[in-house]
């Protein structure tokens, strides 16, 4: 028997290895809670669908109302610049210290009034439920869900507090010029300190004693456009609008240890007065969108709610979108921007068989037959990094070098896959020319496709799990060998000793 034939044996001797039974599976790996999927698949999208009475209700209001509105909403923009202007004269766009003195007396109350009556005129039916707290008794107010610019009634009617907005917005002619009269907090969406330098600015406001005014925390990133937005609602007759102010939120010891508590403490009691769910999607899920689209997928098949998947996970945002590269060369084919067993299959340029099942089982994690990106990034870092550590390669590479001489044929690499996935017939011979330079492989080429390829060692790991739920299974007596990887079995003396296998 040469020493392929010997190595196939090994692989061959596991139930649903070859061509007949389904053999014993090992345990799954357990679903944590914490990595279920988020309720709402895609929070960035507003998709409204309007019936042939509601667009002829718009068309007909619109004759009328459109141009009153506009001219209306233009006058008022008008007639407040002129005390924005005084109000931030000689003030630098990133303020260092609040608006005091005349300036704040005179303009502050002036353009509150202009702020009613611009949403007015718009025809918002306000009301307001709850009690407004100050600036010292709440320095900071968070304002959500935030959906649109029109989210500007609630600063409006709690005193116009300090708003965190993009630096592209303060530099919008006219309305650039109202938003630093309130003394925003402007964040850069590009610059990667730019969190840091937000929660730093806002805890230095919300620590000066009521020397500035209340710092408000608040779009879709899919949906209706600015001017869409505004002739919609233009055309309406009225719209209403409420605004519950809840009761102010204080830390305990516990929380002002840990922040993170705190925040999400608030957020569920929020959650919980507008009767909507909560999920942990953030700006960098937006930013994946953008790159799934780029990639032809899907937009939503971006969203992996980041920053819980990278904390638990130990990821970063490089990782993950090099990652999103990786799914959409897989999913890029298939439909809906998902991965079927048959993509998962071409990929790793192996056949559909139960050791493939079961790895594509172990990422698919809501057992709904496809593999969306977010099941894939906990995939990798759970089921396929783990298992990619130096001793499963080295152990690997040993079971493919049939013959010991530090080089894998394409014959015996052939050999073992056949073996091990069932598939005598499998054609091998492009996944091993992916990992070969020349007629054979070395280990350290062997080593530098596993480690870019992290999904091979799951395989192999899985296969090894189905030997030894094989050994378990016999006999008490057939057990006594001990369980080491090995491509070699003794053809001869079967009554003492079941393998003459060496220590490797």
């Amino acid at each position: 028997m040469s020493k392929c034939a010997e190595a196939a044996a090994v692989a061959a001797t596991v139930p649903g290895a070859g061509m007949g039974k389904a053999g014993l599976r090992p345990s799954m790996v357990p679903r944590q809670a914490s990595f279920f999927p988020p309720p709402v698949p895609n929070p960035f999208v507003q998709q409204t669908r309007m019936g042939a009475a509601s667009r002829l209700q718009i068309f007909f209001l619109g004759i009328i109302l459109l141009p009153i509105r506009v001219l209306l909403v233009a006058l008022i923009i008008l007639l407040a610049w002129p005390f924005a202007a005084i109000s931030t004269a000689c003030c630098p766009e990133k303020l260092t210290h609040p608006i005091t003195g005349w300036r704040r007396k005179i303009t502050q109350p002036v353009l509150k009034f202009l702020g009613h009556a611009m949403f007015l005129s718009m025809g918002f039916m306000v009301t307001v439920k709850g009690k407004v707290a100050g600036p010292a008794e709440a320095p900071i107010f968070v304002a959500a869900p935030h959906s649109t610019f029109f989210d500007g009634i609630a600063c409006v009617v709690a005193g116009l507090p300090s708003m965190v907005s993009r630096n592209e917005n303060a530099q919008v002619p006219l309305i650039g010029r109202l938003l630093r009269a309130v003394q925003p907090v402007l964040v850069s969406r590009v610059d990667p300190d730019s969190r840091k330098n937000t929660i730093n600015e806002i805890i230095r406001r919300a620590t000066s004693g009521g020397q500035w005014p209340q710092d408000t925390v608040t779009w879709t990133w899919q949906g209706y456009t600015f001017i869409q937005l505004c002739m919609l609602t233009f055309c309406q007759l009225f719209t209403k609008v409420e605004v519950e102010f809840m009761p102010v939120q204080v830390p305990n010891d516990e929380e002002k240890s840990d922040p993170i508590l705190f925040a999400c403490r608030v957020r569920s009691l929020m959650a919980e007065a507008l009767g909507i769910p909560v999920t942990d999607h953030t700006y960098e899920d937006c930013r994946l969108m953008i790159s799934a689209g780029q990639l032809t997928l899907p937009m939503e098949a971006g969203l992996v709610e980041f920053t819980k998947i990278s904390r638990k996970l130990k990821l970063d945002w490089d990782s993950i979108r090099k990652q999103l590269d990786e799914y959409a060369t897989i999913a890029c084919c298939s439909k809906g921007g998902r991965i079927g067993i048959d993509e998962f299959a071409e990929y790793l340029k192996l056949p559909v068989s139960d050791v493939l099942r079961q790895l594509f089982t172990l990422f698919d994690r809501n057992h709904d037959g496809s593999i969306d990106f977010r099941e894939y990034v906990i995939g990798l870092a759970v089921l396929c990094n783990p298992a990619n550590t130096e001793d499963i390669i080295q152990m690997a590479f040993k079971l493919f070098d049939v013959d010991e001489d530090g080089f894998i044929t394409e014959e015996e690499f052939s050999t073992i896959l056949q073996a091990s996935l069932g598939v005598p017939d499998l054609d091998v011979s492009g996944l091993f020319k992916e990992i070969a330079q020349g007629d054979s492989v070395s280990y350290e080429e062997f080593k530098s496709f596993a480690l870019k390829h992290p999904q091979y060692a799951k395989i192999f790991t899985t296969y090894l799990d189905l030997q030894t739920c094989h050994v378990f299974s016999l006999p008490k007596e057939a057990q006594a060998a001990p369980l080491i990887a090995s491509n070699k079995v003794s053809p001869e003396n079967h009554d003492e000793s079941t393998s003459d296998k060496k220590d490797d």
